[in-house]
């Protein structure tokens, strides 16, 4: 039988599985004034296949949406409410180097949140920076000054 079990091998089908989406959290910026527009996205969002759990903060203008979707599937799904949205572009401030960096500060962000550019940097001629690296661990000529 070992011969014709190895040739059904061959032969068998077996059927594909997709690959699963990986499990994300989607975090999208969307200007709701009332509770009709708040109920519009949540019901958008909750019909979703693979949403698991949907956060609404009408204060932030955030919703939150975790489980196995597709962030671009997510946020077509909020514009088609006829809301304006975008990815949710702020982080807390602390976790930037210079929140207030005219890149990353923005009057218009959540209280402790600024924006979240790639580089939110001073400029590196500016005074206050070159004595912070002079007497900085970093630096190895800070013993010889000290």
């Amino acid at each position: 039988m070992g011969a014709l079990d190895h040739i059904l091998d061959w032969f068998e089908v077996t059927p594909r599985r997709k690959k699963r989406k990986p499990m994300q959290t989607v975090e999208i910026k969307v200007k709701m004034d009332c509770d009709g527009c708040e109920r519009r996205v949540r019901n958008a969002v909750c019909s979703m296949k693979g949403a698991k759990t949907v956060e609404v903060n009408r204060k932030q203008s955030r919703v939150t949406v975790t489980g196995y979707v597709d962030a671009n599937k997510v946020l077509k799904r909020v514009k088609n409410t006829g809301k304006r949205a975008e990815f949710w572009p702020y982080v807390p401030f602390n976790l930037v180097a210079y929140p207030y960096v005219a890149q990353a500060y923005d009057k218009k962000a959540p209280a402790g949140y600024v924006k979240n550019v790639v580089q939110a940097l001073p400029s590196p001629n500016a005074p206050d920076e070159k004595f912070i690296t002079l007497f900085s661990d970093e630096n190895p000529n800070a013993c010889s000054i000290m």
